[in-house]
C-alpha cells in the first residue's frame, strides 16, 4: 500500500490517524498541496479530482475518499474495530461520520475557502478553479457554530460520538474540530463535554500521527 499525504491538511490526517490506530506502517508520499504538487500530470493519473489523500492497495487500486480508504483498512485489519461491530454501531458510526463531515468540516472550508487571500480562485479543493462567494464564508462560520451545539449535547450523553467506544466518527470530529483553529473558530471553552472528548483523543497517540 500507498498513502498520498499532505502534512498541513486535515482531510489526510483523517486517514493517517485511522492507520495509526490501526497500528498500520505503509509507504507514505508527501504531496505539496503549496506548489500545486495536486495539480501535476502524475498525481492527476492517481486522482483526477487532485485531492489527498489518495491510497493505493495492495491490488493497485487508487482509493480517493476518506470513507472509502477507511472502509478498506477496516476489512484488511478488522482490529481495533472502528467502524462498528452491530448493525446499530454501524449506522451509528456512519451517522455521525457524515454530521462531522457536512456540518463541521464543510463549515469550515466554507469560512476558509471563501475568505482566504490565500486561496483567491481555489474556493473548492482540488484541480479545478472557482470564485470565492464572501456569503459563503459568512454562513460557514454560523454552520460551524451550531455544529459544536450538535456535538455538545451529543458527548453530553455519550462518551463517544458514535456510542459507547471510539471511532472513525471521533476521527472525524476531532481532526475538525482542531483544524477550525485555522479560521479562529475552535469549539468554545464553556462547551464542557466537548473539551473533555477533545482532551481524550489529543492523548491517544494517533493523534500525534
Amino acid at each position: 500500500m500507498i498513502f498520498y499525504d499532505c502534512a498541513t491538511a486535515p482531510s489526510p490526517r483523517r486517514a493517517r490517524m485511522f492507520l495509526a490506530e490501526k497500528g498500520l506502517e505503509i509507504e507514505i508520499r508527501q504531496v505539496d498541496l503549496r506548489n500545486d504538487g495536486h495539480r501535476a500530470p502524475e498525481f492527476l493519473a492517481l486522482n483526477q479530482h487532485g485531492t489527498v489523500p489518495v491510497l493505493t492497495t495492495g491490488e493497485g487500486q487508487n482509493l480517493t475518499e476518506n470513507i472509502a480508504i477507511a472502509g478498506y483498512l477496516e476489512a484488511f485489519q478488522p482490529e481495533p474495530p472502528l467502524m462498528g461491530v452491530t448493525p446499530d454501531e454501524k449506522g451509528s458510526v456512519l451517522m455521525w461520520n457524515a454530521i462531522c463531515e457536512f456540518h463541521g468540516g464543510m463549515s469550515i472550508a466554507e469560512a476558509l475557502r471563501n475568505a482566504s487571500p490565500a486561496l483567491k480562485g481555489r474556493a473548492l479543493p482540488g484541480s479545478v478553479d472557482y470564485d470565492q462567494i464572501p456569503e459563503l464564508a459568512e454562513r460557514g462560520a454560523k454552520r460551524l457554530q451550531l455544529f459544536y451545539d450538535t456535538l455538545e449535547q451529543r458527548l453530553q450523553d455519550c462518551p463517544w460520538l458514535a456510542g459507547g467506544s471510539f471511532t472513525m466518527a471521533d476521527i472525524t470530529g476531532y481532526v475538525f474540530c482542531d483544524f477550525a483553529r485555522i479560521v479562529k473558530m475552535t469549539p468554545p471553552e464553556e462547551n464542557t463535554a466537548t473539551q473533555a472528548w477533545l482532551s481524550k483523543i489529543s492523548s491517544r497517540p494517533s493523534a500525534k500521527a
